[in-house]
């Protein structure tokens, strides 16, 4: 989960490493009615090919984050990806010009969501006030890396504009905290064509369309709700449910794959 990283795997490579590549390959075809249909078109589970070239349970452990992100997609659709994304920009660029105000040197002056910072010899009393307040940064020697996202609040860049201040001795009273005005990233960085097109991104945008949506793609699964379950299809279904519980715990779900070692002993202790 999480600590592997928030995301599902993807990856590209040559047409002629294609047998290589693990898990299942989705082709373009035509259907009965000469409609375009997505269908398998090349396999490497065990059951479809030698058993020492199989490479199908690499991919296992990547198919409920791809599950979660696709849904993530289809539930916000562009409109609202498109807010989200704007949301996080706004508060970096708010975070990058109020450090910047304190008389911090901000390195990149392109960023999205992620910022640098020329600490110079204030690291390490950064570094512990942060540590106070629960907040984990990108340590690089005099370099720190401050990244936000969707979860991130305005109060928790206010706070990280006081920790940055009080290690300058600047007080509480006398901070200024710039709003975010015009986009630092670069024009022809900018995308023009639409994204997300297919219906299913623009259709399930509530709590119930989302949950009608899903238990519609339940119905066309064969499950031990159902029958015994064919060869092939064992790999998630046979794990109970309270073994998928752990999926919506934030010591799982929220961990980030840099977090300290010292923050992270009982998952280590689990895997």
């Amino acid at each position: 989960m999480g600590f592997g990283g928030p995301h599902a795997a993807f990856f590209a490579t040559k047409d002629e490493y294609k047998r290589s590549l693990p898990g299942r390959i989705i082709g373009v075809s035509v259907d009965s009615n000469n409609n375009y249909a997505l269908r398998m078109a090349l396999q490497t589970r065990e059951q479809h090919i030698r058993r020492d070239k199989a490479t199908s349970n690499i991919c296992t452990a990547q198919a409920l984050l791809a599950i979660m992100a696709g849904f993530y997609a289809a539930y916000h659709g562009p409109k609202g990806l498109k807010l989200i994304a704007e949301r996080t920009h706004g508060l970096t660029i708010t975070l990058a010009q109020s450090l910047l105000k304190i008389g911090y040197n901000v390195i990149n002056k392109a960023y999205f969501d992620t910022i640098q910072i020329d600490l110079g010899d204030l690291s390490n009393a950064i570094h512990k006030d942060c540590l106070d307040n629960n907040i984990n940064l990108n340590y690089n020697e005099k370099i720190v890396g401050i990244s936000l996202d969707e979860t991130t609040t305005f109060e928790d860049v206010k706070t990280l504009i006081r920790i940055f201040s009080k290690v300058k001795a600047i007080a509480a009273d006398n901070l200024t905290i710039i709003e975010a005005t015009k986009s630092t990233i670069p024009p022809h960085l900018n995308r023009q064509s639409n994204y997300l097109t297919h219906p299913v991104f623009n259709s399930h945008h509530s709590e119930h369309e989302m949950l009608r949506y899903i238990k519609s793609l339940e119905a066309k699964d064969l499950s031990l709700c159902h029958s015994m379950i064919a060869l092939g299809s064992c790999t998630m279904k046979l794990n109970a449910t309270t073994e998928m519980i752990p999926v919506t715990w934030p010591e799982f779900g929220k961990l980030h794959p840099f977090a300290p070692a010292d923050q992270v002993l009982g998952y280590y202790t689990i895997f």
